[in-house]
């Protein structure tokens, strides 16, 4: 069947399409945008030492004047338009951050969020009667269409920490899982399911995707990664960023070619009711059964830890004072210890490089461990987390100050004792 088009009569509120077709550029400029928000976003917050409230300031602000000037134009410009998305990445990132840091679990921030785009969906459909990109013409679709995208990357940030961090699933294989069901909606999106749903699904699952790739490239290699760390990630894909956005604007090939038209095509958008209930409860049923399995594993991990006896053997044999120490109520952290001494112990040597990298070993194992050790003590794992944070804000800042340094890592070591 052919595709039928509306032209509206134009008003003094329409305008030429505000936003981008959906094209492969698209999708690799939306995962570049969703890596560096991950990426930019703890780069202010830690190399900078803003902290999460300090960032969330700056990025707010930028984002409302750069929203300011997108709803101005009256028609889609790369440049504008792909800063404002940018800027929401990383204030969607530092929202859901800052609700886990005041106690939120991930569980609730997932829940909040989805149901905030669900309302957000429906108040849209309700006053216009489509969820349709390719109509963006009006003011009002327009701010329906950002709150839409700033409550997609809180849901995806909320929803892949909680896979990646909370569940113990880990970054990779969460990337893996990811990317696994956008193929399987992309697909299913060539065999005529509803375009506008399968937009709006890969939409929210590119946001884990991108922070999965971003923690791949960051990483130390030791840990799987390529040890490019979050700096340099950042700046190579901002870089990405740039250089397609500016053959985009050069060559148009993302600017929707008819004015103000709305593309309805019958036999592909027919169904999309029908289809979206359904796709809601395979997710609902498939997330909360990988749910339950997950945290049944989990718990069961952890009663075998607290059931198992430490030989006293093992305790007699050890010389460390540490060895000696008793357990807090997350158990044996005597890694994070061992961790959190080297790095003090190579920064009072004046090797401030070696202790910037070492302490990168004790994030990496602290988000590893979170899945098992917070459950068994929140309050206590908040606290340490806390701490945690303080540190490497300190070691990461671009100029670190020895003595707040060393008395971080000495707070560090008082809570871990």
């Amino acid at each position: 069947m052919t595709e039928r088009v509306t032209m509206p009569s134009f008003s003094a509120k329409q305008m030429l399409n505000k936003v981008p077709e959906i094209t492969l550029y698209f999708w690799i400029i939306k995962v570049l945008c969703t890596t560096v928000g991950e990426t930019a976003a703890d780069f202010l917050n830690v190399n900078l030492n803003l902290g999460l409230t300090g960032t969330s300031l700056i990025t707010g602000v930028l984002l409302i004047i750069v929203l300011l000037f997108q709803f101005k134009a009256t028609r889609y410009i790369p440049r504008t338009y792909w800063l404002a998305v940018t800027l929401v990445s990383v204030f969607g990132t530092l929202v859901t951050d800052n609700l886990s840091d005041k106690g939120l679990a991930l569980e609730s921030s997932t829940l909040i969020f989805g149901v905030l785009l669900a309302l957000t969906f429906l108040a849209w459909y309700v006053s216009e009667k489509t969820l349709s990109i390719h109509s963006i013409f009006t003011r009002k679709r327009e701010a329906f269409y950002w709150i839409a995208i700033l409550f997609t990357f809180a849901l995806g940030t909320a929803t892949g920490d909680l896979v990646s961090e909370g569940l113990g699933v880990g970054y990779l294989n969460t990337g893996i899982l990811v990317a696994v069901i956008i193929a399987v909606t992309a697909t299913l999106w060539k065999l005529r399911m509803n375009s506008i749903l399968s937009f709006w699904i890969i939409y929210i699952l590119t946001r884990p995707l991108g922070a999965s790739i971003g923690d791949l490239l960051s990483q130390p290699p030791k840990y799987g990664g390529l040890g490019l760390g979050p700096t340099i990630t950042s700046f190579i894909f901002l870089g990405g960023i740039l250089a397609i956005v500016t053959y985009l604007s050069i060559t148009k090939r993302d600017v929707i070619a008819a004015a103000s038209v709305e593309h309805v095509d019958e036999s592909k958008e027919r169904g999309g009711l029908w289809q979206t209930a359904v796709a809601f409860a395979l997710f609902l049923i498939a997330g909360g059964v990988g749910y339950h399995v997950r945290h049944a594993t989990l718990e069961g991990d952890l009663l075998a830890a607290t059931a198992t006896p430490i030989p006293q053997s093992n305790v007699a044999a050890s010389s460390s004072p540490a060895a000696l120490l008793p357990l807090s109520p997350l158990g044996d952290l005597s890694t994070f210890r061992t961790i959190t001494q080297d790095t003090f112990d190579r920064l009072s040597k004046g090797d401030q490089s070696g202790a910037t990298t070492r302490i990168g070993d004790l994030e990496y194992e602290w988000d590893n461990a979170q899945s098992r050790l917070k459950p068994r003590d929140k309050a206590a794992w908040t606290t340490i987390d806390g701490k945690i944070d303080t540190v490497l804000r300190e070691l990461r800042a671009v100029h670190p100050d020895m003595t707040r340094e060393k008395s971080a890592l000495e707070a560090l070591l008082a809570v871990l004792n």
